[in-house]
C-alpha cells in the first residue's frame, strides 16, 4: 500500500513523502491516527501543495526549536532516590520522571522526545539530549542524587 506521509514517522519518513507499507500497518495505525493519506491520484495531486507548506512549517518549527534550545543550555533537573551500595538506586529515573521534572521548570516537553538510550539506574550526573526538530537537538544536565538519612 501507498500512503502520503502527513506528519514525520520515525524509521518511516518525514511529512509529504510516498512510502510503501504493509497494507495493515497502513490501515490500521497510519490512517486512522491520521499521520498519512492514502496515495491515490486525488491525494497525488494535492501532494505538491503539502510539500511546499510543509517545508514553510518546517522552516518556522526549525526556528522555533532552535530558540527553544538556547533555553535548555543552563537547565539542570535534579532527582533525590534512594540508593543502595556503590551508588546502584533502587529503582530509575526514566524519560516520564525527566519530562516530569522539566514540566516543573516550566518546559513543555513529551517524553518521546528525550532521548534516553536506557533509564538512568546511578547516582551521578548525565548529559541528555532532547530532540525538538528533526535538525535539532539540545542538551540539558540531570543530576540523580543519593536520597538524605541513608
Amino acid at each position: 500500500m501507498e500512503v502520503i506521509l502527513k506528519e514525520d514517522v520515525a524509521k518511516l519518513g518525514n511529512r509529504g513523502d510516498v512510502v510503501k507499507v504493509a497494507d495493515g500497518y497502513g490501515r490500521n495505525f497510519l490512517l486512522p491516527h491520521k499521520l498519512a493519506i492514502e496515495a491515490n491520484t486525488a491525494n497525488k495531486t494535492v501532494i505538491e501543495q503539502m510539500k511546499a507548506s510543509a517545508i514553510r512549517r518546517s522552516a518556522s518549527e526549525k526556528t522555533d526549536a532552535e530558540a527553544q534550545a538556547k533555553q535548555f543550555e543552563n537547565v539542570v533537573v535534579e532527582f533525590s532516590r534512594k540508593a543502595g551500595e556503590k551508588d546502584h538506586l533502587f529503582g530509575s529515573v526514566t524519560s516520564a520522571d525527566i519530562a516530569e521534572g522539566l514540566e516543573k521548570k516550566g518546559f513543555a516537553i513529551d517524553r518521546r522526545k528525550i532521548q534516553l538510550a536506557e533509564p538512568l539506574r546511578s547516582v551521578g550526573e548525565y548529559d541528555i539530549p532532547i530532540r525538538l526538530h528533526r535538525e535539532v537537538t539540545a542538551r540539558f544536565k540531570v543530576v540523580v542524587k543519593k536520597e538524605e538519612g541513608e
